[in-house]
């Protein structure tokens, strides 16, 4: 992909569009994990340091088009302020008269932050009258937000174009390199290890795998839907019945390919994820059991799988892992993936969290800041974010 590196860009001067992913967990006005904010910040301080103007821009949680003080940027500005090492000024405004004369008063070196993008319903419609509103707040533009790349969204794609001068901001640049080096040409043993709830969502990905891995290890609530695909009793577990031929289908292609796969043998139950767990065979899973986590035996082998690879993709937990009770297999994942001397992906969302749980984080090879993107990107979807950006 020819995809512009921010540090080729002419900045000194000039206003800086920047689209970062500050989407964090916000309680009463109190950010409650401030991962992204951290790694979003050496991109701020990098160009307000060349001279730029630095605009930033980010969606956070859903807020459907319209304002609601509860899903406000404010509390943001002062944490990514501390971790640039600069002043953010907060502009109460997304891409109106506000924001437009903020970003004309402002200084080279003055950092702003816009206020959350998704109050205006143009952002997700990707609205042309929206995207050149916000056209006019930056004179080039960098998008380093890979976690929202998969959206076809104004600030992602429809403003991209706009600019004749874009690039890709380092971690988006960090991303699509690791990522690629998955998808295009992984190291064998390629390890793939894929947990969650469900199968919705990541189909296309696990045919993909699938197709490439040599060994694909399904943990997590859709591994349920695997094993009843086999014709094994899963009790009361979570289990997506109308995708049991997709399960067969994907199943079918690895065994095509000779792809191992390896699915739960034991497992950790309980009536419901309150109450208290048992280690059992799943033969001995009782019809009113939930499966909440992969057992001691189904720990031993992924673990060693992942010991074994060169390359290793890890998206999804084996279990409810915010319950202790439940939080084993995940955990013991985690910590193989940081004992692999192979290269290693961790691929968003609660896997990023359990690897933090674990303490782990900076002994693997890469921890992907978007969850579904890179799945997307893994099954050789287009993403929008990132094709607006090749020049």
């Amino acid at each position: 992909m020819p995809l512009r590196s921010m540090d080729a860009l002419e900045v000194s001067g000039r206003r800086a569009l920047v689209r970062l992913d500050l989407n964090v967990p916000v309680k009463d006005g109190h950010v409650m994990d401030e991962t992204r904010i951290h790694e979003a910040a050496p991109t701020v301080g990098a160009l307000a340091g060349r001279g730029a103007t630095v605009v930033c821009c980010s969606h956070l949680g859903r807020a459907k088009g319209k304002p609601d003080p509860a899903l406000s940027l404010a509390p943001v500005a002062p944490i990514l302020a501390s971790y640039a090492g600069c002043p953010v000024r907060f502009v109460d405004d997304v891409a109106g008269a506000g924001a437009l004369d903020a970003t004309r008063r402002a200084r080279p070196g003055d950092v702003l932050l816009l206020e959350n993008l998704r109050f205006e319903p143009g952002e997700e419609a990707n609205d042309p009258a929206f995207c050149d509103r916000l056209r006019e707040l930056g004179d080039v533009y960098v998008n380093d937000a890979f976690g929202t790349a998969h959206r076809a969204h104004a600030s992602t794609a429809g403003v991209a174009v706009r600019f004749a001068e874009r690039a890709a901001g380092p971690l988006m640049a960090r991303e699509i390199e690791a990522l690629a080096r998955i998808r295009d040409h992984p190291d064998h043993p390629f390890v793939a290890v894929v947990g969650g709830a469900k199968i919705a969502g990541k189909l296309e990905t696990l045919r993909a795998l699938a197709a490439r891995a040599d060994t694909l290890a399904l943990v997590g609530g859709m591994a349920n839907t695997f094993l009843l695909a086999q014709g094994i009793a899963v009790g009361r577990s979570l289990v997506e019945p109308d995708l049991v031929p997709e399960a067969r289908a994907v199943l079918d292609e690895a065994a095509r390919r000779g792809t191992a796969v390896l699915l739960p043998d034991d497992v950790v139950a309980a009536p419901n994820p309150d109450a208290r767990g048992r280690a059992c065979r799943l033969a001995a899973l009782a019809p009113d059991d939930m499966i909440l986590d992969i057992g001691e035996s189904s720990r031993s082998a992924v673990r060693a799988a992942i010991l074994a690879a060169r390359t290793v993709f890890w998206n999804g937990p084996a279990g409810v892992f915010e319950r202790t009770e439940f939080a084993g297999g995940t955990l013991v994942i985690a910590q193989a993936m940081a004992e692999c001397a192979g290269f290693t992906v961790v691929g968003g969302g609660e896997s990023v969290m359990a690897v933090h749980q674990a303490g782990v984080a900076g002994r693997i090879g890469h921890v992907s800041t978007g969850g579904g993107a890179s799945l997307e990107f893994l099954a050789g979807e287009t993403l929008p974010g990132v094709v607006a950006l090749e020049v």
